[in-house]
């Protein structure tokens, strides 16, 4: 079986600093604000695959998309993932950052009309529950040319949140791409795999790389085999995508 995607919610410990020293405050990001914005009517899930994969075209305006990359490519403290992965981990070759944000997680639900689409068009059996949110982890993954994300699958995650504290599970990946092909991006499409199709390549399920389009699929143990192919080209400006997760009530 093809190795898992790790996606650990909690920071590795650090060491003890002295007693003296200060705890250092959690990284933030002054995000910039989420318009222009197209109203939620215009909005709507486009079923890829039923129960499994479904997309929002224009989430993002290209407007806000571009506002976005230039913010990131000024902030965001990128890291390069190791081209040799642990043991049980998929071979990813990219630029990555990762921030606990419950604030924005919260703006990008609400603000964007994610929240009005998958309560309008979706229903709790193919969420698996009622989504309560997105995973305040927010991860930010940069691809230029040659880099990639070789076949996969994304595991589950629970963690605690609110006050009074509720158990979230996540259910569903989102990706939203803030470059794509418009942006001389070749390659770097995400490429699912069903039964069948693993062993006649032909046949998968390819999502299109597309700016400005928030990608749903179902992870956990319904989760599809599925990979980033590798980019190509990054057209001068990569391959951008900002990533969390819905989440229903445990």
């Amino acid at each position: 079986m093809p190795p898992k995607s790790k996606k650990s919610q909690k920071a590795k410990p650090a060491s003890t600093p002295p007693s003296s020293a200060p705890n250092p405050p959690p990284p933030r990001m002054d995000w910039p604000t989420l318009t222009p914005l197209l109203p939620p009517s215009s909005l709507e899930l486009d079923t890829t695959l039923p129960g499994q994969i479904v997309v929002i075209r224009n989430l993002f305006t290209a407007k806000l998309c571009k506002t976005y990359v230039d913010f990131l490519q000024r902030n965001a403290a990128l890291t390069t993932t190791p081209g040799q992965p642990k043991r049980g981990e998929a071979v990813r070759v990219n630029d990555r950052f990762q921030i606990q944000d419950a604030q924005f997680a919260e703006r990008l639900w609400r603000e964007t009309g994610l929240q009005e689409v998958v309560e309008r068009d979706g229903d709790e059996g193919m969420w698996g529950g009622k989504v309560v949110g997105l995973n305040p982890n927010i991860r930010i993954y940069r691809y230029t040319t040659g880099q990639f994300f070789d076949k996969h699958y994304d595991d589950s995650n629970q963690f605690t949140m609110g006050n009074p504290p509720e158990v979230w599970k996540t259910t569903w990946t989102l990706l939203i791409y803030l470059t794509g092909a418009a942006d001389g991006v070749k390659g770097g499409e995400t490429v699912f795999y069903t039964e069948a199709t693993k062993r006649k390549a032909s046949e998968t399920v390819v999502a299109d790389l597309v700016r400005g389009t928030a990608l749903l699929h179902k992870h956990g143990k319904d989760c599809m085999l599925h990979e980033g192919r590798l980019v190509e080209d990054d057209g001068g400006v990569g391959k951008w995508v900002l990533r969390s997760d819905l989440c229903v009530k445990r």
